[in-house]
């Protein structure tokens, strides 16, 4: 697909379609990512996102407990004062 570089003030940008937009989920920001002799556009998505809805299913299915204990009973911490 060929995109033209188009003036924007005094910078060049690119235009995307409704499509492109839609299709890849694009909102306000995206990632650049140069690599070797390519430009990468990444839709940029917020970190976490989702992750309470998964904690909350998790609780509610009982998933969420701990696979090995905080610390270890007979672990003598004075040695390491």
């Amino acid at each position: 697909m060929d995109i033209s570089v188009i003036a924007i003030g005094n910078s060049k940008g690119i235009r995307l379609t409704k499509t492109l937009i839609e299709k890849y989920n694009i909102t306000d920001t995206l990632e650049l990512v140069l690599e070797k002799e390519y430009i990468i556009l990444k839709p940029k998505s917020a970190a976490r996102a989702g992750w309470d809805k998964s904690f909350k299913k998790m609780h509610d299915n009982g998933d969420d407990k701990l696979l090995m204990p905080d610390a270890f009973y007979d672990e003598n911490f004075e040695e390491w004062t």
